[in-house]
């Protein structure tokens, strides 16, 4: 059980790795054009470019997964990871990043994809969906902590700091994969089942899709602050960070106590109730940005926390829901779970590029409707039936 409790934690460590990979950069955004040539709007798509790779990385290695050596594919994956990251560090220009970033995002897809059916190898079925709840929980809080840990590094070292953690950590993650012994996960659980048999299946887009706009409103909304409450509404890097403590602290409640209301209300109702309130916070934050025209970092700080809140709430039990409905075809279905929450924030946040200097409007309007759809999504398509609901709670 002990080689099981490391290698679960190196399994993570990769997830964790990939997905900071946005997150961690996302401070120096607004920066990037005092150092590198370009502008800020093109300093956006670097953002986008890294979700875009990632999207189509993780199709790629979905269906790799399904074909060949997992070990294999984690290795190389790490190794071009942390090389494009070393890559991206000497960028003498702003389009130079965005082409790098791109692929960089591309390798990253891999821990992500491979890691529910290694997971799923190494315990037994109530020990994997635990397991598989953790992992999600740890991976919905990439994205609220790393921005604040990139932030506070910009105060020692220059904008290029990021890429040289993300390069060491994925080399060292790659160099521990190559002398670990193989998983069965690697010849375990493989489906004929493609793509489209997921993707025809209105139960597995009802927690997929409904997951990629929650997560992925919030994930357009955190990439556009830091250049709107910064350059638009005249505010400092540090209220950025503090909008990013209270969400986090507020996400780690939800995401460590939801347990005990899904015991109470069941896992479809806590979803619904976790999506409606990340709903209300998206709502309120537009209303606030259209009724006035001197927008405060604070209205912020207290708005967002309801969509913290919400995802909190909806993020585990919709991952573990997503993982039952995709049933043995464990590994192209997180890859289309990741493909849509990544494809969700990659074309949300280029939409949102040219309008980013204008102000808080477009970036609340852009993030407010991806997040309300989430609830469309759930109205519209249909649960799972109760007794495989009633497996996974």
């Amino acid at each position: 059980m002990q080689d099981h409790r490391f290698l679960f934690a190196v399994i993570v460590a990769g997830t964790i790795v990939g997905l900071a990979g946005t997150d961690l950069v996302l401070p120096a955004v607004p920066l990037l054009p005092e150092f590198i040539k370009g502008t800020l709007t093109q300093a956006q798509l670097v953002l986008a470019a890294f979700a875009g790779g990632t999207a189509i990385g993780l199709l790629a290695f979905g269906e790799l997964g399904a074909r060949f050596n997992q070990k294999r594919l984690l290795v190389f994956a790490l190794t071009g990871y942390g090389l494009l990251s070393f890559a991206a560090s000497m960028s003498r220009t702003i389009q130079e990043l965005v082409l790098l970033r791109f692929f960089q995002g591309l390798f990253a897809a891999a821990p992500a994809v491979f890691a529910p059916g290694m997971i799923r190898a190494l315990f037994n079925d109530r020990q994997s969906l635990r397991a598989l709840g953790l992992m999600g929980s740890i991976e919905s809080v990439v994205p609220a902590l790393a921005p604040v840990l990139g932030a506070w590094l910009l105060t020692f070292f220059d904008w290029r700091i990021s890429f040289y953690i993300t390069a060491v950590l994925a080399l060292l993650l790659g160099a521990t994969w190559a002398a670990t012994p193989p998983i069965e996960a690697t010849t375990t659980r493989k489906s004929r089942e493609g793509y489209l048999v997921l993707l025809k299946s209105p139960v597995f887009l009802r927690y997929s899709l409904s997951q990629a706009c929650t997560l992925g409103g919030l994930l357009v909304f955190v990439f556009g602050a830091p250049t709107v409450m910064t350059v638009a509404m005249g505010g400092t890097m540090r209220d950025f960070v503090t909008m990013q403590i209270i969400g986090i602290s507020l996400f780690i409640c939800a995401s460590n106590t939801v347990h005990f209301v899904v015991d109470r209300i069941g896992p479809e109702k806590t979803i619904f109730a976790g999506s409606a309130l990340a709903a209300f916070g998206a709502i309120a934050i537009v209303a606030y940005s259209l009724l006035t025209s001197h927008h405060r970092a604070e209205w912020l700080w207290f708005l967002f926390a309801f969509v913290n809140l919400g995802l909190g709430f909806r993020g585990p039990p919709g991952f573990y829901l997503a993982v039952v409905a995709s049933g043995d075809n464990d590994s192209r279905g997180a890859a289309l779970v990741m493909l849509m929450v990544f494809m969700t924030t990659a074309l949300g946040t280029a939409a949102l590029a040219p309008f980013i200097t204008i102000g808080l409007v477009p970036l609340a309007i852009t993030a407010g409707i991806i997040i309300v759809m989430s609830i469309i999504i759930l109205a519209l398509l249909p649960a799972l039936p109760m007794e495989e609901e009633t497996q996974a709670n």
